[in-house]
């Protein structure tokens, strides 16, 4: 049988706080941790799929952090829609939502002098040429900061 693998400090947090929004009350809370971390382990068991293109790879602390990223990514999209649909309950709800899954990934995200570290040895190694540059930014920052904060940070810097 598989060794059940360690969970991640993001996973132990959601759990934690999960504990203390179930002792507290907070319904909104408890409702979106659980979700978050569902979704977590839906991608760890889709993983197991022999059709699922990431078949066998091993969950990590940054798959975590891209699941958070869809969820705050889903609630930014539906949140104008509600608000056109006159739904403004379910639109505060979702943004209340959003609000609790950022502040998990706040944690984990580059401070604007890291990101500028990052960049500008990039430009030092491919030249001071965006299209060489972005991608390689992207790649390197991936689920620690947002990509239109990287794409503004490149351009600022291969003028």
């Amino acid at each position: 049988m598989a060794e059940a693998r360690q969970d991640f400090p993001i996973e132990q947090q959601l759990k934690a706080d999960i504990r203390e929004a179930q002792r507290s009350r907070d319904q909104v809370r408890l409702d979106t941790l659980r979700m978050a971390l569902g979704a977590i382990h839906n991608l760890e068991v889709a993983r197991t799929d022999r059709k699922n293109a990431e078949y066998g790879q091993l969950l990590t602390e940054a798959d975590c952090l891209k699941v958070l990223e869809q969820e705050v990514k889903k609630r930014n999209q539906a949140i104008p829609l509600y608000r056109q649909g006159g739904r403004t309950d379910l639109a505060d709800k979702e943004q209340r939502e959003m609000e609790i899954l950022q502040s998990y990934l706040q944690s984990s995200q580059l401070s604007d002098d890291e990101l500028r570290t990052i960049i500008t040895r990039l430009i030092e190694t491919n030249g001071k040429e965006f299209r060489k540059v972005m991608p390689q930014a992207a790649k390197e920052t991936k689920g620690r900061a947002d990509g239109a904060r990287v794409q503004r940070m490149v351009r600022e810097l291969v003028q």
